[in-house]
């Protein structure tokens, strides 16, 4: 990583509230370049509070911005940090209306030009999608990283249907801690309290809404840009990782985006692909976000003297994706061995869906029945090694070797291959299968068997037998029948050598990414109707192509954060077996940041575990929970404000049961409390 310290342009920074239509007042920190002459304006905007959680990371990247010629705004979401209002659901109307309206305020700045570029990852990235579907005139290019084109089913709620255990409930859980945090009284001043009670009073938990909406309705098509792509017409550069679970939204944005488009996808876990975080290798995204904003938001002669030199971003290949080489099963890699390799069209004639028959190309390691099938029916603690569902760069945060978890599953393996197959894109399953019970989930993973026998998961996709027909719809299966369904699985780049076994694995089950069906019946395949498609790339395809090149990754200077070393820390990621009971354990610290002591003396602290249970042969055993500590803390004026939250979540056959717990001290005094218990009916889910 480069510091960097000289720039074109001196920077300043400011604190400033943004007026919205209804008079609430948005909080911003604007970092500017020191010049009279009207720049473009870049913003980031976030419910996640610019003035403590963020602000390490704005400091890495707004002042850059800045220093070369671009007023870079962070803006905190209405009823979050220290903005106004009263706070209210992921991506709500109000949060996307607001965010038009912060568009229009910052072109109409006389420091601006009126250009204006929006950026992101995760949440940041997905309002960038959307206020970019509302077309304000200002707002002529976006970058969106991590983000998602489908609020259904390609965010942190479903997969394939089925409810998504692991983040449904850690997601809603964590954004309840988050939204319990008082705004900070060295900025908004004694009514800090007041605020924050009136907060407190609004809120409700997000997984209550979640729940109560199991197949794709409306809640979900609203905010899904994928429901209309020609409303985007600022230019989109789409970022993904493809250890990042939203890599697929950069397929099909590249695909389907008639606007100028352009994508890129690397190895990268859910972060920025600057940041060095594993796995790697990260590249300088800040400058190659610099090309994209000079060529949207500035006229050739405001370019600077280097950017004759620099290469049309609309020259590069629509879509530059890194195509990983076969690696051993670990938890995290600092660099994976791989290359980038470039299609200047999307599906790519490179790529060939090459099938993989099952029973053919892919033996099954398990007997056929008298009828031809093989049933599959796994213990309800599959999935036990599956990883964390947002690798953020952590120690324990990707797959281990899958051997236990192919035990656990029905798996089909190819001969030793005899030459590399390269794949890039979306692999799919198609399958013959009998269900004895009208609700059944189908889990596939692709995985790469080296000679030794280690098994290293590649991809995996989920189908929800009840949404076949469609995501919109829960259409149960009739017992005993037989069917042909299919499913993709998310989308990679990797590469399989010559002397390794290609591997699909079903299970019935896999926990706790998928939340089970109360039925354990599981469903029995036939090989002979059922096969694996693999996206297949042709390496000549990159036969006297230029090669795909990124520079040095480069940020600015640090904010300065002290962050104290824990005397002692539990494990990120443990799993406990009770065996007299049948009952596994995943205990999972999540290590967003822990302690940390800023430049301007607050003491930020956070401690958070989530827990994941179930009984081997229960799937009504399952049961999650997350518990969340957070302190803010000013001991030069005697700050002290406490959040502690409680989530759980349970079923029944008929009903999901979450509860949660709010409290929040002002110093030692309890100054909020409650409680919730919703019952919410199982339909889909």
């Amino acid at each position: 990583m480069r510091l960097r310290t000289d720039f074109p342009y001196e920077t300043t920074r400011s604190d400033v509230w943004i007026p919205l239509p209804d008079g609430t007042r948005l909080y911003a920190r604007i970092w500017r370049p020191v010049t009279d002459t009207p720049v473009p304006a870049l913003l980031e905007y976030l419910p996640y509070r610019l003035g403590d959680w963020t602000a390490p990371r704005d400091a890495q990247r707004h002042p850059w911005y800045a220093g070369h010629g671009y007023a870079s705004v962070r803006v905190d979401v209405r009823g979050h940090g220290d903005s106004e209002g009263l706070p209210g659901d992921e991506y709500s109307d109000t949060e996307i209306d607001d965010g038009v309206a912060v568009v229009e305020w910052l072109a109409a700045q006389p420091w601006c030009n009126g250009r204006v570029g929006m950026f992101g990852i995760s949440w940041g990235g997905f309002n960038s999608l959307q206020i970019a579907a509302r077309a304000p005139e200002p707002l002529k290019a976006i970058v969106t990283v991590c983000s998602a084109d489908d609020r259904y089913d390609n965010d942190v709620h479903y997969m394939g249907g089925s409810v998504l255990a692991v983040d449904m409930h850690a997601w809603a859980a964590t954004m309840l801690a988050f939204v319990s945090r008082p705004p900070d009284p060295t900025r908004v001043g004694a009514r800090w309290r007041q605020m924050w009670l009136d907060r407190l009073e609004a809120v409700e938990p997000f997984s209550h809404t979640w729940l109560a909406h199991q197949s794709r309705d409306d809640y979900w098509r609203r905010g899904s840009v994928c429901e209309d792509y020609s409303a985007i017409t600022a230019a989109v550069l789409a970022v993904g990782g493809w250890h990042d679970p939203y890599r697929d939204t950069v397929l099909r944005l590249v695909e389907h985006l008639d606007t100028p488009v352009r994508g890129l996808i690397g190895p990268w876990s859910h972060q920025y692909p600057d940041r060095g975080l594993p796995p790697g290798p990260a590249i300088g995204f800040l400058q190659e976000t610099l090309r994209w904003w000079d060529r949207w938001l500035k006229e050739p002669a405001e370019r600077g003297a280097d950017a004759a030199e620099r290469p049309d971003v609309m020259s590069e290949p629509l879509l530059r994706s890194w195509i990983s080489e076969s690696h051993p099963p670990a938890t995290t890699y600092p660099v994976l061995p791989g290359r980038w390799v470039g299609d200047d069209t999307w599906p790519s004639p490179a790529v060939t869906m090459t099938p993989f028959g099952l029973g053919r190309e892919l033996a099954p390691g398990a007997p056929v029945t008298a009828d031809g099938t093989i049933p599959v029916v796994s213990p309800q603690h599959t999935g036990i090694d599956a990883g964390r569902f947002f690798p953020f760069g952590n120690d324990a945060d990707l797959p281990p070797d899958q051997r236990e978890e192919d035990g656990r599953s029905v798996c089909f393996d190819s001969a030793p291959l005899e030459e590399r197959v390269e794949i890039l894109g979306r692999p799919r399953v198609r399958l013959r299968i009998r269900c004895d019970a009208p609700r059944g989930q189908v889990i596939a993973r692709l995985l790469d068997v080296a000679p030794d026998g280690s098994s290293t998961l590649v991809t995996r996709g989920v189908l929800n037998l009840l949404a076949r027909h469609g995501r919109d719809r829960a259409v149960e299966w009739e017992p005993g029948a037989t069917e042909d369904v299919s499913f993709d699985l998310n989308g990679i780049g990797h590469a399989f050598p010559p002397g390794h076994r290609v591997r699909l694995a079903l299970s019935s089950a896999y926990w706790p990414w998928i939340w089970p069906h109360p039925d354990a019946a599981g469903f029995a395949v036939d090989p002979r109707a059922s096969a694996l498609d693999l996206p297949v790339r042709d390496p000549a395809a990159d036969a006297g192509a230029a090669p795909i090149r990124f520079e040095e990754p480069e940020q600015a200077e640090p904010l300065g954060v002290v962050t104290p070393e824990a005397a002692e820390q539990r494990p990120e990621r443990r799993v406990v077996r009770d065996v007299r009971n049948g009952e596994w354990r995943l205990e999972v610290d999540p290590r967003y940041g822990g302690t940390r002591i800023y430049p301007d003396g607050l003491e930020f602290t956070e401690d958070a575990l989530e827990t994941y249970v179930i009984r081997s042969d229960d799937p009504l055993s399952a049961r999650t929970r997350s518990d969340w500590s957070i302190r803010l803390h000013r001991p030069d004026i005697g700050w002290d404000a406490r959040v502690r939250t409680r989530s759980e979540i349970t079923a029944t056959a008929t009903e999901f049961v979450a509860s949660s717990e709010v409290t929040c001290l002002d110093g030692d005094e309890t100054v909020f409390h409650r409680t919730w218990e919703r019952r919410i009916p199982r339909t889909a889910g």
